[in-house]
């Protein structure tokens, strides 16, 4: 079976049994091919824009013997896949921009799919924001670290309540003892992690916070009113993760 990272499995844990999956930006199949060998789906397409990874993929799924399961395309984004063949769309690897523009590009062959499963390398919140402007709900979002990297794996699906539960999951939320955390930071944060906060996720914004610090401290030397107005959206930035920090209940131990 296919040996893959801490980080496809938790994408891997997402997708329902059964499902009809494209997997875009297919870092060589490993996904679908998984997914087939342990009988949890029976038809994907694995697409891929370059010839090197396609080629690639499609070498590994004709050594697996999974080619009427796993199907191979050469394409970008979501024109691999025709409207109403898949149901679930995996997109994993990328920034959260390019994720959001294949998204955008991609919406006619997104009328029969019920879940997408996201796992952008940067940029979340440029993810969160698409899927809330599309009428899609946020249900499940994860974190893990793994070889020098954080990860978030973002879960949503159709709702015909999506627009009225995300107002609610993204209005500015009171902390306990502490500040609000304005919508902003939510789809930066993720309204889901903030509530299910553990060691990785404190971890990980304790990082950034230092870095919006070593960011504005370089910016010392210049006095221009941009350079001014940047520093103080940055010092806000960092007071509000550090407040959102400290009123954080017990960190949890996180499953990663």
């Amino acid at each position: 079976m296919a040996k893959l990272s801490n980080r496809l499995l938790m994408v891997a844990a997402q997708v329902p049994p059964g499902s009809r999956l494209a997997d875009i930006g297919s870092d060589h199949a490993l996904l679908p091919i998984h997914l087939a060998e342990s009988g949890r789906i029976p038809f994907a397409v694995a697409g891929e824009l370059n010839d090197g990874p396609y080629e690639t993929a499609r070498n590994r799924v004709r050594e697996a013997g999974l080619e009427r399961i796993v199907h191979v395309r050469k394409g970008d984004g979501l024109t691999v896949v025709s409207p109403g063949e898949v149901d679930v769309v995996v997109i994993a690897g990328m920034g959260g921009a390019l994720i959001a523009s294949i998204l955008e590009n991609g919406k006619t062959k997104l009328d029969s799919v019920s879940r997408l499963v996201l796992q952008p390398n940067v940029a979340e919140d440029a993810v969160r924001r698409w899927l809330a402007a599309n009428g899609w709900l946020l249900c499940d979002e994860a974190l893990l670290y793994e070889d020098g990297q954080f990860y978030e794996v973002l879960t949503a699906v159709r709702s015909e309540e999506a627009d009225e539960r995300n107002r609610r999951l993204y209005a500015p939320k009171k902390m306990a003892g502490g500040p609000v955390v304005p919508t902003d930071m939510l789809f930066k944060m993720g309204p889901l992690l903030i509530d299910r906060a553990d060691n990785v996720f404190r971890e990980k914004w304790r990082l950034a916070a230092e870095k919006i610090g070593k960011i504005v401290a370089g910016m010392a030397l210049s006095d221009s009113e941009a350079a001014e107005t940047k520093r103080r959206a940055l010092m806000e930035e960092k007071r509000l993760i550090e407040e959102v920090l400290r009123c954080l209940p017990t960190a949890r131990r996180s499953s990663s």
